[in-house]
Order: C-alpha cells, then structure tokens, then sequence
C-alpha cells in the first residue's frame, strides 16, 4: 500500500480536479471556508470560473469530494482488516498502514480542526467519524480486559495526535509520525500480549 500512496500523491498533482481540491483544502484551513471563495480557488490555480465550475459548481462540493478521496484509503484499510485473523502481525499492519493513511489526510484533520463549525454541518464528517470508530474495532478484541481495549484506542489516537498536536516538539513531521507509529505499535503488542495472559 506504501507505494500505491506515493504514485496515487504524483497523480493527483497532475489531476485538474485534484489541483482544484488541494488548493481549496488548503486555503480552507489558512483562511477559513466562510472566507474562501470560488473565485479566489480559480485565480491561484490561474484557471477561469468557468473551467472551476466544469468540476465544481459549489464549495460544498469540493470539500465534499475531498472527504470522499482521501478517506477512502482508510475505508479500504478497514475492509482489509475486517477480513483478518485478530493476530498481533495483523494489528501491527493495520497500525502502520493508519499510520500512512493519516499522513496522506493531514490537511483535511488541520481543516477539519480549524473549521469545526462547518465540518459538523457536513454529511462527510459523519462518513469520517464512522471510519475512526470501524479502525477502533477492527483493532479492539471485544474479550480482552478494558485496559487492553484501552490501549488499542490509545494507539489509534496516538496516530492522530502526531498529526498536529505535537508542532512544537522538535523533529520533523516524518520524525513524528515514526515516534508516534512506534508507540501506537508497542500500545498494541502490550494489549495482545495481555490477551494472551488472560
């Protein structure tokens, strides 16, 4: 899956659609989206309304779009691991692939926390939310004790954390996210093998 993310990442680059949903992403989340217009979209990629409207005819529906893109690689993971023994190797894959599906959204979770307002208005959101709860049970043993399930929550959301609220700890994103992938990692191995003492 690692590298169907980078080929997938070049290709929206060349993608007209894709361009348009990256720009708006990210001026969505500098500027707010209230602020943001589909005319200030269509002047930064320098492309006439006209041809912004080919693809989209509302804000709405690039970020809608937007949604739908970029977590479809966890709603495929989630599929994937629903299919798979409960094995700590399984747990394991499933935390390193969350890992770089979430480094792939990281504009969308910065959107998402900057324009809390807008995102609950949004059928999307709801869409994102029910992936986080499937990735929590897909990792979760419903007969392991509560502290166990605990920490496999715990390595989900240590993934998320590493996202953004780690910006003022030193090292770069990557850094982060491998520290954050390492202890979400060690999180599910001490659940499993708790399982096992049970």
């Amino acid at each position: 899956m690692g590298g169907t993310m980078v080929g997938s990442e070049r290709q929206r680059r060349g993608n007209t659609r894709q361009r348009i949903q990256d720009l708006a992403l990210e001026l969505f989340a500098e500027q707010g989206y209230a602020k943001t217009s589909l005319r200030e979209i269509a002047e930064r990629l320098d492309v006439t309304k006209a041809a912004l409207y080919y693809h989209f005819k509302t804000k709405e529906e690039i970020l809608v779009s937007v949604f739908e893109d970029l977590i479809q690689p966890i709603e495929e993971l989630i599929e994937w691991g629903r299919g798979r023994p409960h094995t700590l190797e399984t747990k394991r894959e499933i935390i390193r692939r969350y890992s770089e599906a979430l480094t792939e959204i990281r504009p969308l979770v910065r959107f998402m926390q900057e324009n809390q307002a807008t995102v609950k208005e949004l059928r999307s959101a709801e869409q994102f939310r029910n992936c986080i709860l499937s990735m929590r049970d897909i990792l979760i043993d419903p007969d392991t004790a509560l502290v166990d399930q605990i920490r496999c929550v715990s390595a989900a959301f240590t993934l998320h954390i590493s996202l953004n609220a780690l910006n003022d700890l030193p090292g770069t994103d990557e850094d982060k996210r491998k520290a954050a992938l390492e202890v979400a990692t060690a999180l599910v191995t001490q659940a499993h093998r708790g399982m096992q003492a049970s």
